[in-house]
């Protein structure tokens, strides 16, 4: 991937462009569409999450942002075989295993892959030999980390919700200790050779301390920037996220 200047990029999840499309059973909006818009608003990336149920995300849409992205794709999926197939067909730049639970309403926790670690390292080598970067989305938490680094991914993706709904919920002594946490184990993923990225949850008033962090390459953020689109449009909710990006790393 590319990066902006202060050297963080910046993939954007369109999702939920998928999620307004289906909602009326409709051809429209079309994710691709959003994800071609965001591309040339400056995504580095983008995101989108092929769920069990296609709640948002369905097969034609990869099918689509495989062949008309120029930035690359980062497809988020549940480490189960059908979505390995999906993935060593397509082979997108990067995968990103998720935790998917049927009655969630989105990603609620990290991975637990430091109970699952056997698995997922079955799981991840025929990936990382077709040549996609593997990531994994987990709490900040020591063991999780040092298990993504021992399963052979190339990259965690630390889980900002909890710092995020804490700030929105004016705890904000547990949002200081949360934001500790997500500082120490971006230092410590670091450490033992694993790219560091973030996101879940972000949004215009959360961003800087997390993108202030030195060790976090890149931040994935979706809901709040299709949300705000609906407002400004697209190219400016972007706009604006560099903006915050670029001025906490400044």
């Amino acid at each position: 991937m590319t990066a902006t200047g202060c050297g963080l990029r910046l993939g954007v999840n369109i999702d939920h462009v998928a999620t307004l499309r289906n909602a009326r059973g409709a051809a429209y909006p079309d994710p691709l569409r959003a994800a071609l818009l965001a591309e040339a608003a400056g995504a580095d990336g983008i995101t989108a999450h092929l769920r069990e149920d296609r709640r948002h995300i369905r097969d034609a849409d990869i099918d689509a942002l495989m062949a008309g992205l120029s930035v690359p794709l980062n497809l988020e999926m549940a480490a189960t075989d059908e979505m390995q197939a999906i993935a060593l067909r397509h082979r997108p730049h990067a995968v990103c295993l998720v935790p998917e639970r049927r009655e969630e309403r989105t990603t609620e926790g990290g991975l637990d892959v430091a109970g699952d670690a056997a698995r997922l390292a079955r799981f991840i080598a025929p990936l990382a030999g077709a040549g996609c970067r593997v990531s994994l989305f987990i709490a900040a938490d020591a063991a999780q980390v040092e298990a993504a680094a021992e399963v052979g991914a190339a990259v965690v993706e630390l889980h900002t919700g909890a710092y995020c709904d804490l700030h929105h919920e004016g705890r904000l002594a547990e949002r200081d200790a949360e934001l500790a946490r997500l500082t120490a184990m971006a230092r410590h993923a670091q450490g033992l050779g694993l790219e560091v990225h973030a996101g879940h949850g972000l949004t215009y008033e959360t961003v800087a301390p997390v993108a202030a962090l030195p060790e976090i390459r890149e931040l994935n953020i979706g809901h709040f920037l299709i949300g705000e689109a609906v407002f400004l449009g697209l190219e400016a909710s972007i706009a604006g996220m560099r903006r915050r990006m670029e001025a906490a790393r400044g």
